[in-house]
């Protein structure tokens, strides 16, 4: 049993040092990859864990159930979305419109025009950056952005663009079928259906440019 556990450990490190070597070199001073250790979280995330430091969280259990190619490209998808800077950041909305809605009822009750003001202000911008964050619309925009990148970080790394495409539609389809509620799935479905539309426009691309090199 403790054999099992110190190489199921070992393994858990070489995977994470090998992804830590899939990071561009510009990103390797400040993005640091790590197991989750939270009950039921999602496969892979990122988050600002300080200024200059950004974290991306993997559960390494469900991670291992994934071929390597797959893995790679969903890795770099984050990656991606760490260079389009998409990640999430510290939250301080939720906390402006606590802070602003106490602040409105507080000067309704004491008749401060001015600050009843500033503190409606300050509800309506936390108000409309959670609304922002939280768009489905804008939030697969920014997935879609972060595929096509994956797809350019992979031939960065060596990957031709049809192996990478493959690799990473692979994986959406694995995500497909394993994603625990409809809305999770729906995203992945439409991302994988924005991947077929984008393979099927770089496969036109290059046949075109096939066609006119023989000219």
């Amino acid at each position: 049993m403790t054999s099992y556990v110190t190489s199921s450990a070992k393994a858990e490190m070489s995977e994470l040092r090998r992804l830590k070597g899939l990071l561009p070199p510009e990103l390797q001073s400040w993005v640091v990859v790590e197991g989750t250790t939270e009950v039921n979280p999602p496969l892979i995330r990122s988050e600002e864990i300080s200024k200059d430091q950004v974290e991306i969280q993997i559960d390494l259990v469900k991670w291992d159930d994934l071929a390597m190619d797959q893995r790679n490209l969903l890795f770099w998808h984050e990656v991606a979305r760490i260079q389009n800077d998409t990640i999430p950041r510290d939250g301080w909305e939720m906390a402006a419109l606590a802070i602003g809605l106490g602040g409105a009822v507080g000067e309704l009750w004491v008749q401060d025009g001015l600050l009843l003001l500033l503190a409606m202000a300050l509800c309506g911008v936390s108000g409309w950056r959670l609304y922002q964050k939280n768009n489905g619309e804008k939030q697969l925009k920014e997935m879609v952005e972060a595929d096509e990148k994956a797809i350019a970080l992979a031939q960065r790394f060596g990957y031709s663009l049809p192996n990478a495409y493959k690799s990473l539609g692979s994986a959406l389809k694995t995500l497909v079928e394993k994603a625990p509620s409809k809305r999770q799935r729906s995203r992945y479905e439409a991302r994988l259906s924005a991947l077929k539309r984008s393979a099927n426009k770089a496969k036109a691309k290059s046949k075109n440019t096939e066609e006119s090199d023989m000219y």
